[in-house]
């Protein structure tokens, strides 16, 4: 059953590819402005034919005027008709990948490819993520754990104070302050070069910390909420009039039934580590995909931006399916 549950899952996980190609792909278009937009003008000779390298002076969508051309031409064979009308930069761009191929990036002139580009950005990202989640998870649950056993104690006012605090105040401001913090008190230096930021070094904490604040503050509330609804429940005054220890009753009983709520918006809390990692990442001058998209949307890098959002969209769409299979590991109900 499990591993039907896990197959239909997988399955879902084309569709929703498709949905967010297709969706990022013309509101890119609908964008002002294009690749050779600079300061400086570009030539008109120069710019077509930079547009026909790469297939930018095709139609956006379908191309009706080339098989209007090619059927006055003289053309009835229905299979050139249906390339010709197929031959657009959105129905290249899907060709492209189902073969595995981003396309060039147009800041490099054609030169690289996105793909090397993201492959060489990626390890930089999976350093900050995995903190930013780490650090979420391992603050944010306890301290929701003990404001709940200690309601209305200080501890649980503390852990309130600092959930509202991390919820309510962008984490832009946050790491700005953090940065300003580090720099004035103890003379650390938060943003370094991008050669700095190659190996795993304790500067990934701070941007990883920061960036993970916002998702630490929500699953410590809905922590907290949680095992506030689980504490007055029968079960658990059973366990304990049989006479099992306060910490057997809180990991056994209560906080594997609590965490079935957290472990649901685990899948929105990746996504928005995700998302803040675009603002994060510009900030601490962290050379990794987030800041590369933030880069490419400034340039109109059409190719980086499709390559980039996908790239965060199969992130979210595992994180979520990870989710589902540990729900309805938690939960068999859900398997059916």
């Amino acid at each position: 059953m499990l591993l039907a549950f896990v197959i239909r899952r997988i399955l879902w996980l084309i569709p929703v590819i498709v949905a967010v190609t297709t969706i990022t792909f013309f509101l890119m278009h609908q964008a002002p402005g294009g690749p050779w937009d600079r300061e400086k003008p570009v030539a008109a000779a120069t710019l077509k034919a930079l547009n026909q390298k790469f297939g930018l002076d095709k139609p956006v969508w379908v191309n009706v005027g080339e098989v209007r051309a090619r059927w006055q031409a003289g053309e009835r064979n229905p299979v050139r008709l249906l390339g010709a009308f197929l031959d657009s930069q959105y129905f290249r761009y899907l060709w492209g990948l189902v073969r595995l191929d981003l396309g060039p990036s147009y800041r490099s002139k054609g030169t690289e490819s996105v793909q090397s580009i993201l492959w060489r950005k990626f390890p930089t990202t999976a350093k900050v993520g995995p903190v930013a989640t780490a650090f979420a998870v391992v603050v944010g649950v306890p301290l929701g754990v003990l404001g709940a056993l200690k309601q209305n104690s200080w501890i649980d006012y503390v852990s309130l104070t600092v959930a509202t605090l991390g919820v309510s105040v962008p984490s832009f401001i946050i790491g700005v302050l953090v940065i300003i913090f580090l720099s004035q008190a103890f003379g650390i230096k938060p943003i370094r070069q991008p050669e700095e930021w190659r190996g795993f070094s304790t500067a990934y904490l701070a941007p990883g910390i920061v960036l993970g604040l916002g998702t630490m503050s929500y699953l410590t509330r809905l922590t907290r909420s949680s095992m506030l609804e689980v504490i007055r429940q029968d079960y658990v005054r059973t366990a304990r009039a049989k006479g099992l220890s306060e910490f057997q009753v809180v990991t056994r009983h209560m906080l594997r039934n609590a965490l079935i709520a957290v472990i649901t918006v685990l899948g929105p809390a990746v996504a928005a580590l995700v998302t803040g990692s675009f603002i994060i990442e510009t900030i601490f001058n962290v050379p990794g995909m987030g800041r590369e998209y933030v880069v490419a949307i400034a340039a109109r890098d059409y190719s980086m931006i499709m390559g980039t959002t996908l790239m965060y969209a199969l992130f979210v769409a595992l994180a979520n399916l990870w989710v589902d299979v540990m729900y309805g590991f938690l939960d068999p109900r859900i398997r059916v």
